[in-house]
C-alpha cells in the first residue's frame, strides 16, 4: 500500500472534516428550508378536488383552501392555470389544468386524472411547498376473480368486520368496459359494486351504513333505477386513481346526492361523512 508523504497525511483530517462540514451543512440548510415551505394538505386538497367541480356555487371545501391556493398559484405559474382561477376552489378549471399538468409529466390514463396524486403533487411542489396528509390508493391486489388495490381492500376489511357478516363482490376496480351500466365507474381504482343476494331490506341498509363508515359512499342501487339487478354500488372516497365519473359519485354524495346521473337526493342511511384516512385517526 502506498503511503502518504507526511504533510498530506498531516492534511487529510483537516480536509475531511472540511467536506463532511460541507456535506453536513448543506443538507442542514436544504432541511431548514424545506421545513420553512408552507404546506398543502394533501388529503383535504384531494376531497377539494372530488367536491368544488360538483357544487352548485362557489363554496370553498373546508380546510382546503390554503393548499388549494398552493397549487393553483403553481400551476399558473406554469401557464396551465389563468390567474382569475387561482381562488381556493378546486372546479372543473383547476381540475383541467391539474390533468394537464399530469400530462406533463409523461403521465396518462388514471394517472392524469385531474386529482393530485402523490408523486404529481411532491414534483408541482418542489421548492414550492412541502405535501403533507399524503394519500396513496396503494398496488393492485386480487380479492378472489376481482382486482381491486390495496386501500379497498382494507376498507373493504373494515367494512366487513362492521357489518359482521360477509361482503361478496359483484364487480371490481380497474374494470373500463367491463359493465356498460356503470358509466366508467369502475374504469379506475376505488370502486367495487358487492352483491345483495339473501340480504333483506335491513341488511341491505345495515351493508351500506358499514361501507360508509369505512369511507366509502355506497348506496344500494335497484333495476327501478337503471338496467342493473339489485346490488350495492361503492366508491372509495379520495382514492387518487378514481375515474372521473366517480369522482363525481365522491363529490355528489359529500353533497347529499345519491351519486346518479338524476342527481337525486340521498337515500342511504345517515352517517358522519369521513376518508379510510380519518377513520384510522379517530
Amino acid at each position: 500500500m502506498m503511503k502518504l508523504p507526511a504533510y498530506a497525511a498531516a492534511l487529510m483530517p483537516s480536509v475531511l472534516i472540511a467536506s463532511l462540514s460541507g456535506t453536513f451543512g448543506a443538507s442542514a440548510a436544504q432541511a431548514a428550508e424545506f421545513r420553512g415551505l408552507p404546506s398543502v394538505n394533501m388529503e383535504a386538497t384531494v376531497k377539494a378536488a372530488q367536491i368544488d367541480p360538483r357544487r352548485p356555487d362557489d363554496t370553498l371545501t373546508p380546510g382546503a383552501k390554503a393548499g388549494v391556493l398552493l397549487v393553483e398559484q403553481a400551476l399558473r405559474d406554469r401557464k396551465l392555470l389563468d390567474a382569475k382561477w387561482v381562488d381556493g376552489y378546486f372546479g372543473t378549471t383547476t381540475v383541467a389544468a391539474y390533468g394537464k399538468y399530469q400530462k406533463s409529466l409523461g403521465l396518462s390514463g388514471l394517472d392524469a386524472n385531474g386529482l393530485p396524486g402523490k408523486m404529481s403533487l411532491s414534483k408541482l411542489g418542489a421548492g414550492r411547498f412541502k405535501v403533507t396528509g399524503v394519500l396513496d390508493p396503494g398496488p393492485r391486489v386480487s380479492l378472489g376473480r376481482f382486482v381491486v388495490n390495496s386501500r379497498t381492500r382494507d376498507m373493504l376489511a373494515e367494512a366487513k368486520r362492521l357489518f359482521k357478516r360477509d361482503l361478496k363482490l359483484d364487480q371490481g376496480s380497474y374494470n373500463p368496459g367491463g359493465d356498460p351500466t356503470s358509466a366508467g365507474t369502475h374504469d379506475g381504482g376505488g370502486v367495487v359494486d358487492i352483491s345483495v343476494k339473501g340480504m333483506s331490506a335491513a341488511d341491505r341498509t345495515a351493508a351500506v351504513r358499514a361501507l360508509r363508515l369505512a369511507g366509502f359512499a355506497a348506496w344500494v342501487r335497484n333495476p327501478e333505477q337503471d338496467d342493473w339487478p339489485w346490488h350495492i354500488h361503492a366508491v372509495a372516497i379520495s382514492d387518487t386513481s378514481l375515474s372521473g365519473q366517480a369522482q363525481h359519485q365522491v363529490g355528489d354524495y359529500y353533497l347529499g346526492l345519491n351519486g346518479l346521473a338524476g342527481r337525486a337526493p340521498d337515500d342511504g342511511p345517515k352517517v358522519t361523512i369521513r376518508t379510510w384516512e380519518e377513520r384510522r385517526r379517530r
